[in-house]
């Protein structure tokens, strides 16, 4: 094999490896203290059907943010599958997302569909996104990986 081509293998090489790092931790829209969901409690949305504050004496640490819940219990929820509570496409608005930029949300304007928490940037936005949910589900987890490539590196 020539250098070359040496060369061209290695770097495809270090882009896979980079996209891989990404995917295994996705960034997280958090405030200036590193809350995530300006300190809405993500399990709530699963267990109570509501958006509901956190406090911050039930915080726990995941995924370089700060998560705060309304109990202990939901604490400890979260804290064994973080996965399964955490809003996709790393608490961004979904909406956005397909629409292949990021955004923020308002905790207000919330969707849990098949097992999964959407947050939208307004209650306006939410009625869009809503509108074709699965479509625009799969053009956000579509154009997730490059947003959160982009994220990754600010």
């Amino acid at each position: 094999m020539n250098l070359r081509r040496q060369t061209v293998l290695v770097t495809a090489m270090s882009i896979v490896a980079l996209a891989v790092t990404v995917a295994a931790q996705t960034p997280v829209h958090s405030d200036a203290r590193g809350v995530a969901i300006d300190g809405y409690d993500p399990v709530a949305y699963f267990a109570v059907g509501e958006a509901q504050r956190g406090r911050a004496d039930h915080a726990v640490e995941w995924n370089d943010a700060i998560w705060h819940f309304a109990s202990t219990e939901n604490a400890e929820l979260f804290r064994g599958d973080p996965e399964r509570y955490a809003p996709q496409f790393g608490g961004y608005c979904a909406w956005a997302a397909a629409q292949g930029y990021v955004a923020g949300v308002d905790p207000q304007a919330w969707t849990v569909h098949n097992g999964r928490l959407y947050l939208n940037f307004s209650a306006g936005v939410r009625r869009r996104f809503v509108r074709d949910l699965d479509g625009n589900i799969a053009a956000a987890e579509r154009n997730w990986p490059g947003l959160a490539a982009e994220l990754a590196v600010r």
